[in-house]
């Protein structure tokens, strides 16, 4: 009666197979490595553009609407900066919604900044002092603009960091002289660093008074009067932003004397957000398919080298068999070589994604990322893999009949 083989002793025979043919089993177990560390890689790197895509809109602040001229459709057309929204408009909000702590208007248009025989291309807004609570902003020498400031139309100038550097390396930025548009502006303070937001630097940014955008750079649209380029609002608290939203477009809609389609749009943080979410998650979805790709790629190959391997042991497993091997014992032999090879390649190749991951959070600005969970997911998978595509080989192997085989000795 055949003797039933203990599960260890079947785990040391396979391993002990797999160390016969070292350099075999290390090219077997590449496929694994590679699609474990590229679906870690990739996935960590996903991650890593959420994470960052989240940071940067949390400088926005978390109470702030965005109301913005034009919409979705009259994008699409082509008109990029519709004239829908004006300096009455923001005056309308800041004193017919009651869900709001502030209202910043804001013009904003890229203009040459010169300073002697230095100059930069910059984006110049036309703000108003509520700008600086409202976005959230700091000041990190000097004064922001005043309300003097707007009432006398005055040619003050408040610069980015990066400006600084750029136009004044050597010497100290407030109360020097800037050009713009053949204008002169006094330097009156320069902002702390803020950063970029989808690819727009902030701290490359100049900021005037909003009246004297209009009088000395813009000028006043005929037909609109002031025309705005965004609206940014202050909700109460963070539970407040729903409420201000529904309110300013309903203000706004009276006011423009909407009935069908709204000239405007009302954004908040959490809608941009969203967005965000859904674009990063479906990309950090499709960068590990990609990696899936490799490890399905790396399953084959494992399934390839086990027949080759039943083929050349053929006369092993017909002398097993003579001797009183079960087909079950030389079964479960090969699922353990192909599981052996499988883990062990996604366990090495898991410590090459997760090294390569740590390395581009530290080395590069993308604050990549990836859990416990994935890495546990992502092992178990080529685990899997491994049994999937070594019952094959093992099915064969356990089929073979004894006398058959061992007429090849």
């Amino acid at each position: 009666m055949a003797r039933k083989l203990p599960l260890i002793e079947t785990v040391s025979m396979a391993f002990t197979n797999l160390k016969a043919n070292r350099l075999r089993s290390l090219l077997t177990m590449l496929g694994i490595v590679i699609g474990n560390a590229s679906v870690i890689t990739l996935v960590g790197v996903g991650r890593g553009a959420q994470n960052l895509a989240e940071a940067q809109l949390s400088t926005l602040g978390a109470n702030v609407l965005f109301v913005v001229p034009g919409n979705n459709d009259t994008r699409r057309r082509g008109v990029d900066f519709p004239k829908t929204l004006v300096i009455e408009d923001s005056e309308a909000i800041a004193e017919q919604v009651p869900s709001i702590k502030r209202v910043a208007p804001q013009i904003t248009s890229s203009e040459v900044i010169q300073s002697g025989s230095r100059s930069a291309t910059s984006s110049i807004s036309g703000i108003t002092p509520a700008f600086l609570q409202v976005r959230n902003f700091e000041i990190a020498r000097g004064r922001f603009i005043s309300d003097q400031d707007l009432r006398s139309n005055a040619n003050v100038v408040v610069i980015g960091p990066d400006l600084v550097d750029k136009l004044f390396p050597t010497s100290q930025a407030i109360g020097k002289t800037l050009r713009i548009k053949d204008q002169s502006f006094d330097v009156i303070g320069v902002m702390a660093p803020k950063g970029a937001v989808f690819g727009n630097n902030q701290d490359k940014n100049a900021y005037i008074p909003l009246t004297t955008m209009v009088s000395r750079l813009v000028g006043r649209d005929p037909t609109y009067g002031i025309s705005l380029g965004v609206i940014s609002v202050e909700a109460n608290d963070k539970a407040s932003t729903g409420a201000a939203k529904f309110q300013i477009t309903n203000l706004l809609r009276q006011r423009h004397r909407i009935l069908r389609d709204d000239d405007f749009a009302v954004r908040s943080q959490k809608d941009a957000l969203n967005v965000v979410t859904t674009i990063t998650g479906g990309l950090t979805l499709m960068l590990a398919a990609i990696g899936g790709i490799s490890l399905l790629v790396g399953g084959i190959g494992i399934m390839n080298i086990m027949l080759v391997s039943v083929s050349e042991r053929t006369e092993e497993i017909g002398l097993r068999k003579a001797l009183g091997a079960r087909s079950n014992d030389v079964l479960k032999q090969f699922l353990v070589e192909s599981l052996a090879l499988a883990s062990l390649g996604g366990l090495i190749g898991t410590t090459l994604g997760v090294g390569t991951v740590l390395a581009i959070s530290v080395l590069t600005p993308l604050p990549a990322t990836i859990g416990a969970g994935m890495v546990l997911i992502t092992v178990s998978l080529s685990g899997s893999i491994g049994l999937f595509f070594g019952v094959v080989p093992a099915r064969r192997a356990a089929r073979l009949d004894p006398i058959v085989a061992l007429r090849r000795l």
